[in-house]
Formats: C-alpha cells, structure tokens, sequence
C-alpha cells in the first residue's frame, strides 16, 4: 500500500507532539500511540473515544474483544474492514482505561480533523458518545445536546468542508461485551452504514 504522505505528517507530527496531555504515558512499555488504519480514500470514517490496552501494545486501533465486536459487525453488514477508515479522537490511551477528559479531546480533536480532511468520508460513524458529541459539535449538528440513546443508528445529514456527508452515531462495540441485549441494536444500526455507501 502507497504511503500518503499527508497521513504520514500527521502521524510524524503526533508521534513528536509532546505538548499532548497522555504522551508521558508513551514511557510505559508497550504502550503506542493509535493513528487509526484502513482505507485513505474510504467512505466510511469511525471513530472511537481512545485506544484501550490492546491497542496501545500494537499501536492499532480495535483489536481487543470491541474490536472482534467491531469486526463481525461490519463482516454482517457486508463492509470489508480494509474498505473503511478507523481511528479515535484521543490517539494514546489514558491510564486505566478511564474515559477521555474534556481536555484529552481538544488536544488531540485537531489530529483527527486533520486526518478527516485528508481522507474526506462521505459517511462518519462516531462510535460512543464522546466521539458523537465531539462530531457532531465540529459540524454545527442541532442533536448534538441529544443523548446517544436517542440518536444511535440515525442518519444526521451535515456539511463538511469538502461537501454534504452523513453522520450516524453507533453504539461503542464496547456495549456489547457488557449488555448482550445491544448487540441487536449494533447489527441494526450497522445495516444502516451499508445503506449509505
């Protein structure tokens, strides 16, 4: 695969940034920071909150049990992995495991709205509510005070810099690890990305 060289800036750029807030965590051992991977010319972005503990070992995002998750949920859909782009907003994984704060999102949301712009999706698909939240405010989307309950698996039209796209906030995979009951919803809302491409 050819290297684009505006995704390997980024990448240089994240990897020397040490102004952000969890890069004296890249110390620890086997702990990388997560770029994201698949396809730069893909129609279909996700992002997620910030990499876990597997991620962080291999430096790849959603490769623990969400990302097997993750992996049967487009395998159901019909979407090859290698045809979409996944990534998360916080790029280095916060300690524990704990959610991302209020300031790990806004140092790091500038990395990926550069990597948006590179790959210009047609369809971004935040997956939990801090990456919908964040989404959704970057586009000046109205549901954006709207819990994630309510807005799963519906397609929120929006202008990006580049043209319209389709926002469609997911469920994180994650869910399903710790209420069974979801993963119905996730095949559901998953049907509805296949739709759109």
């Amino acid at each position: 695969m050819t290297v684009n060289p505006e995704m390997k800036k980024v990448k240089d750029d994240l990897l020397e940034d040490k102004s952000l807030p969890l890069y004296k965590y890249r110390t620890e051992e086997n702990n990388f920071p997560v770029i994201g991977e698949g396809s730069h010319t893909a129609s279909i972005l996700f992002v997620g909150e910030a990499p876990g503990k597997n991620e962080a070992k291999t430096g790849r995002p959603f490769v623990g049990r969400a990302g097997k998750i993750l992996d049967e949920l487009l395998m159901g859909a019909g979407i090859p992995r290698e045809d979409v782009y996944i990534t998360n907003i916080v790029k280095d994984r916060p300690p524990e495991n704990r959610d991302p704060t209020e300031e790990e999102i806004k140092s790091y949301g500038p990395y990926l709205d550069r990597q948006l712009d590179i790959i210009k999706p047609k369809v971004i698909a935040p997956l939990g509510r801090f990456s919908m939240k964040y989404i959704l405010d970057k586009f000046n989307c109205l549901e954006n005070e709207l819990p994630i309950s309510e807005l799963h698996g519906r397609v929120i039209d929006a202008d990006a810099p580049y043209g319209a796209i389709k926002i469609v906030p997911l469920y994180h995979p994650a869910v399903a690890i710790y209420t069974q009951s979801k993963k119905p919803e996730l095949v559901k809302d998953f049907a509805v990305l296949k739709s759109l491409i």
